[in-house]
């Protein structure tokens, strides 16, 4: 079997297109896990609870301002300005603007126990399948997803560890957050918790079933190759 799928040739598929399909489902998975009444994924349980703490910014706003933060802090690790992490503040203030879009019209959908399941589960899969896109489509990503990408090269450990204790991390502030200044917890329900712990190594999956199939190409990496092909030619 491992022998058919290296034979396969993998389809090739635009990085760009990639990105905005990740951008698109991720930040509806973000608002429908919540509507889900299950919590709020991890990664954005801390601008949820400044959302709460701090109502008169909306969701989508403490979103970048909290990604800005996340692109200031993978600068200082690196010791050096790097201009691919201001593009990706860029797609995340995206993310945040179609956060408030998807919580207006969101409610439409049915509000019954049985859907709320479903919700979850659907909310729960398209975030790792957007995480995973984000990772392999060869342009700047949602600071979110790329902080712990990131951090983990790095620190030069492996991504699931990573993706979990920044997903449990940001649980810990949310709780301390809602429970200080709100006196309950607000966002954090069973699906947070098993979303943070789980989400690390289904991303992975996703990840290594994509890399067995697909090919991700972008307009990037067309050009580093270009540039690398001149490079080689000169010498």
């Amino acid at each position: 079997m491992k022998e058919e799928l290296a034979g396969e040739k993998k389809h090739i598929f635009r990085g760009e297109a990639a990105l905005l399909f990740a951008v698109l489902i991720n930040s509806f998975g973000v608002i429908l896990m919540l509507y889900s009444r299950s919590g709020i994924s991890a990664i954005s349980s801390v601008p949820y609870a400044f959302s709460e703490v701090l109502p008169s910014l909306s969701l989508g706003t403490w979103t970048y301002i909290f990604q800005g933060v996340l692109v200031l802090s993978l600068m200082i690790l690196r010791k050096r300005f790097v201009l691919s992490y201001v593009f990706s503040f860029a797609v995340g203030f995206v993310f945040g603007e179609m956060l408030d879009v998807h919580e207006l019209w969101i409610h439409v959908l049915p509000d019954a126990a049985q859907w709320r399941i479903l919700y979850f589960l659907a909310s729960y899969f398209l975030i790792c399948l957007g995480v995973a896109l984000s990772n392999r489509c060869g342009l700047p990503i949602v600071p979110t997803d790329l902080f712990p990408r990131e951090f983990a090269k790095i620190m030069n450990v492996g991504y699931p560890a990573v993706k979990i204790s920044f997903d449990i991390l940001c649980l810990t502030v949310t709780v301390g957050m809602t429970g200080l200044f709100l006196g309950r917890l607000q966002g954090i329900g069973i699906g947070t918790v098993l979303a943070a712990l789980t989400m690390g190594k289904t991303i992975g999956g996703i990840g290594s079933w994509l890399d067995k199939r697909m090919e991700f190409v972008s307009l990037a990496m067309e050009k580093n190759q270009k540039l690398y092909n001149f490079s080689s030619d000169r010498q």
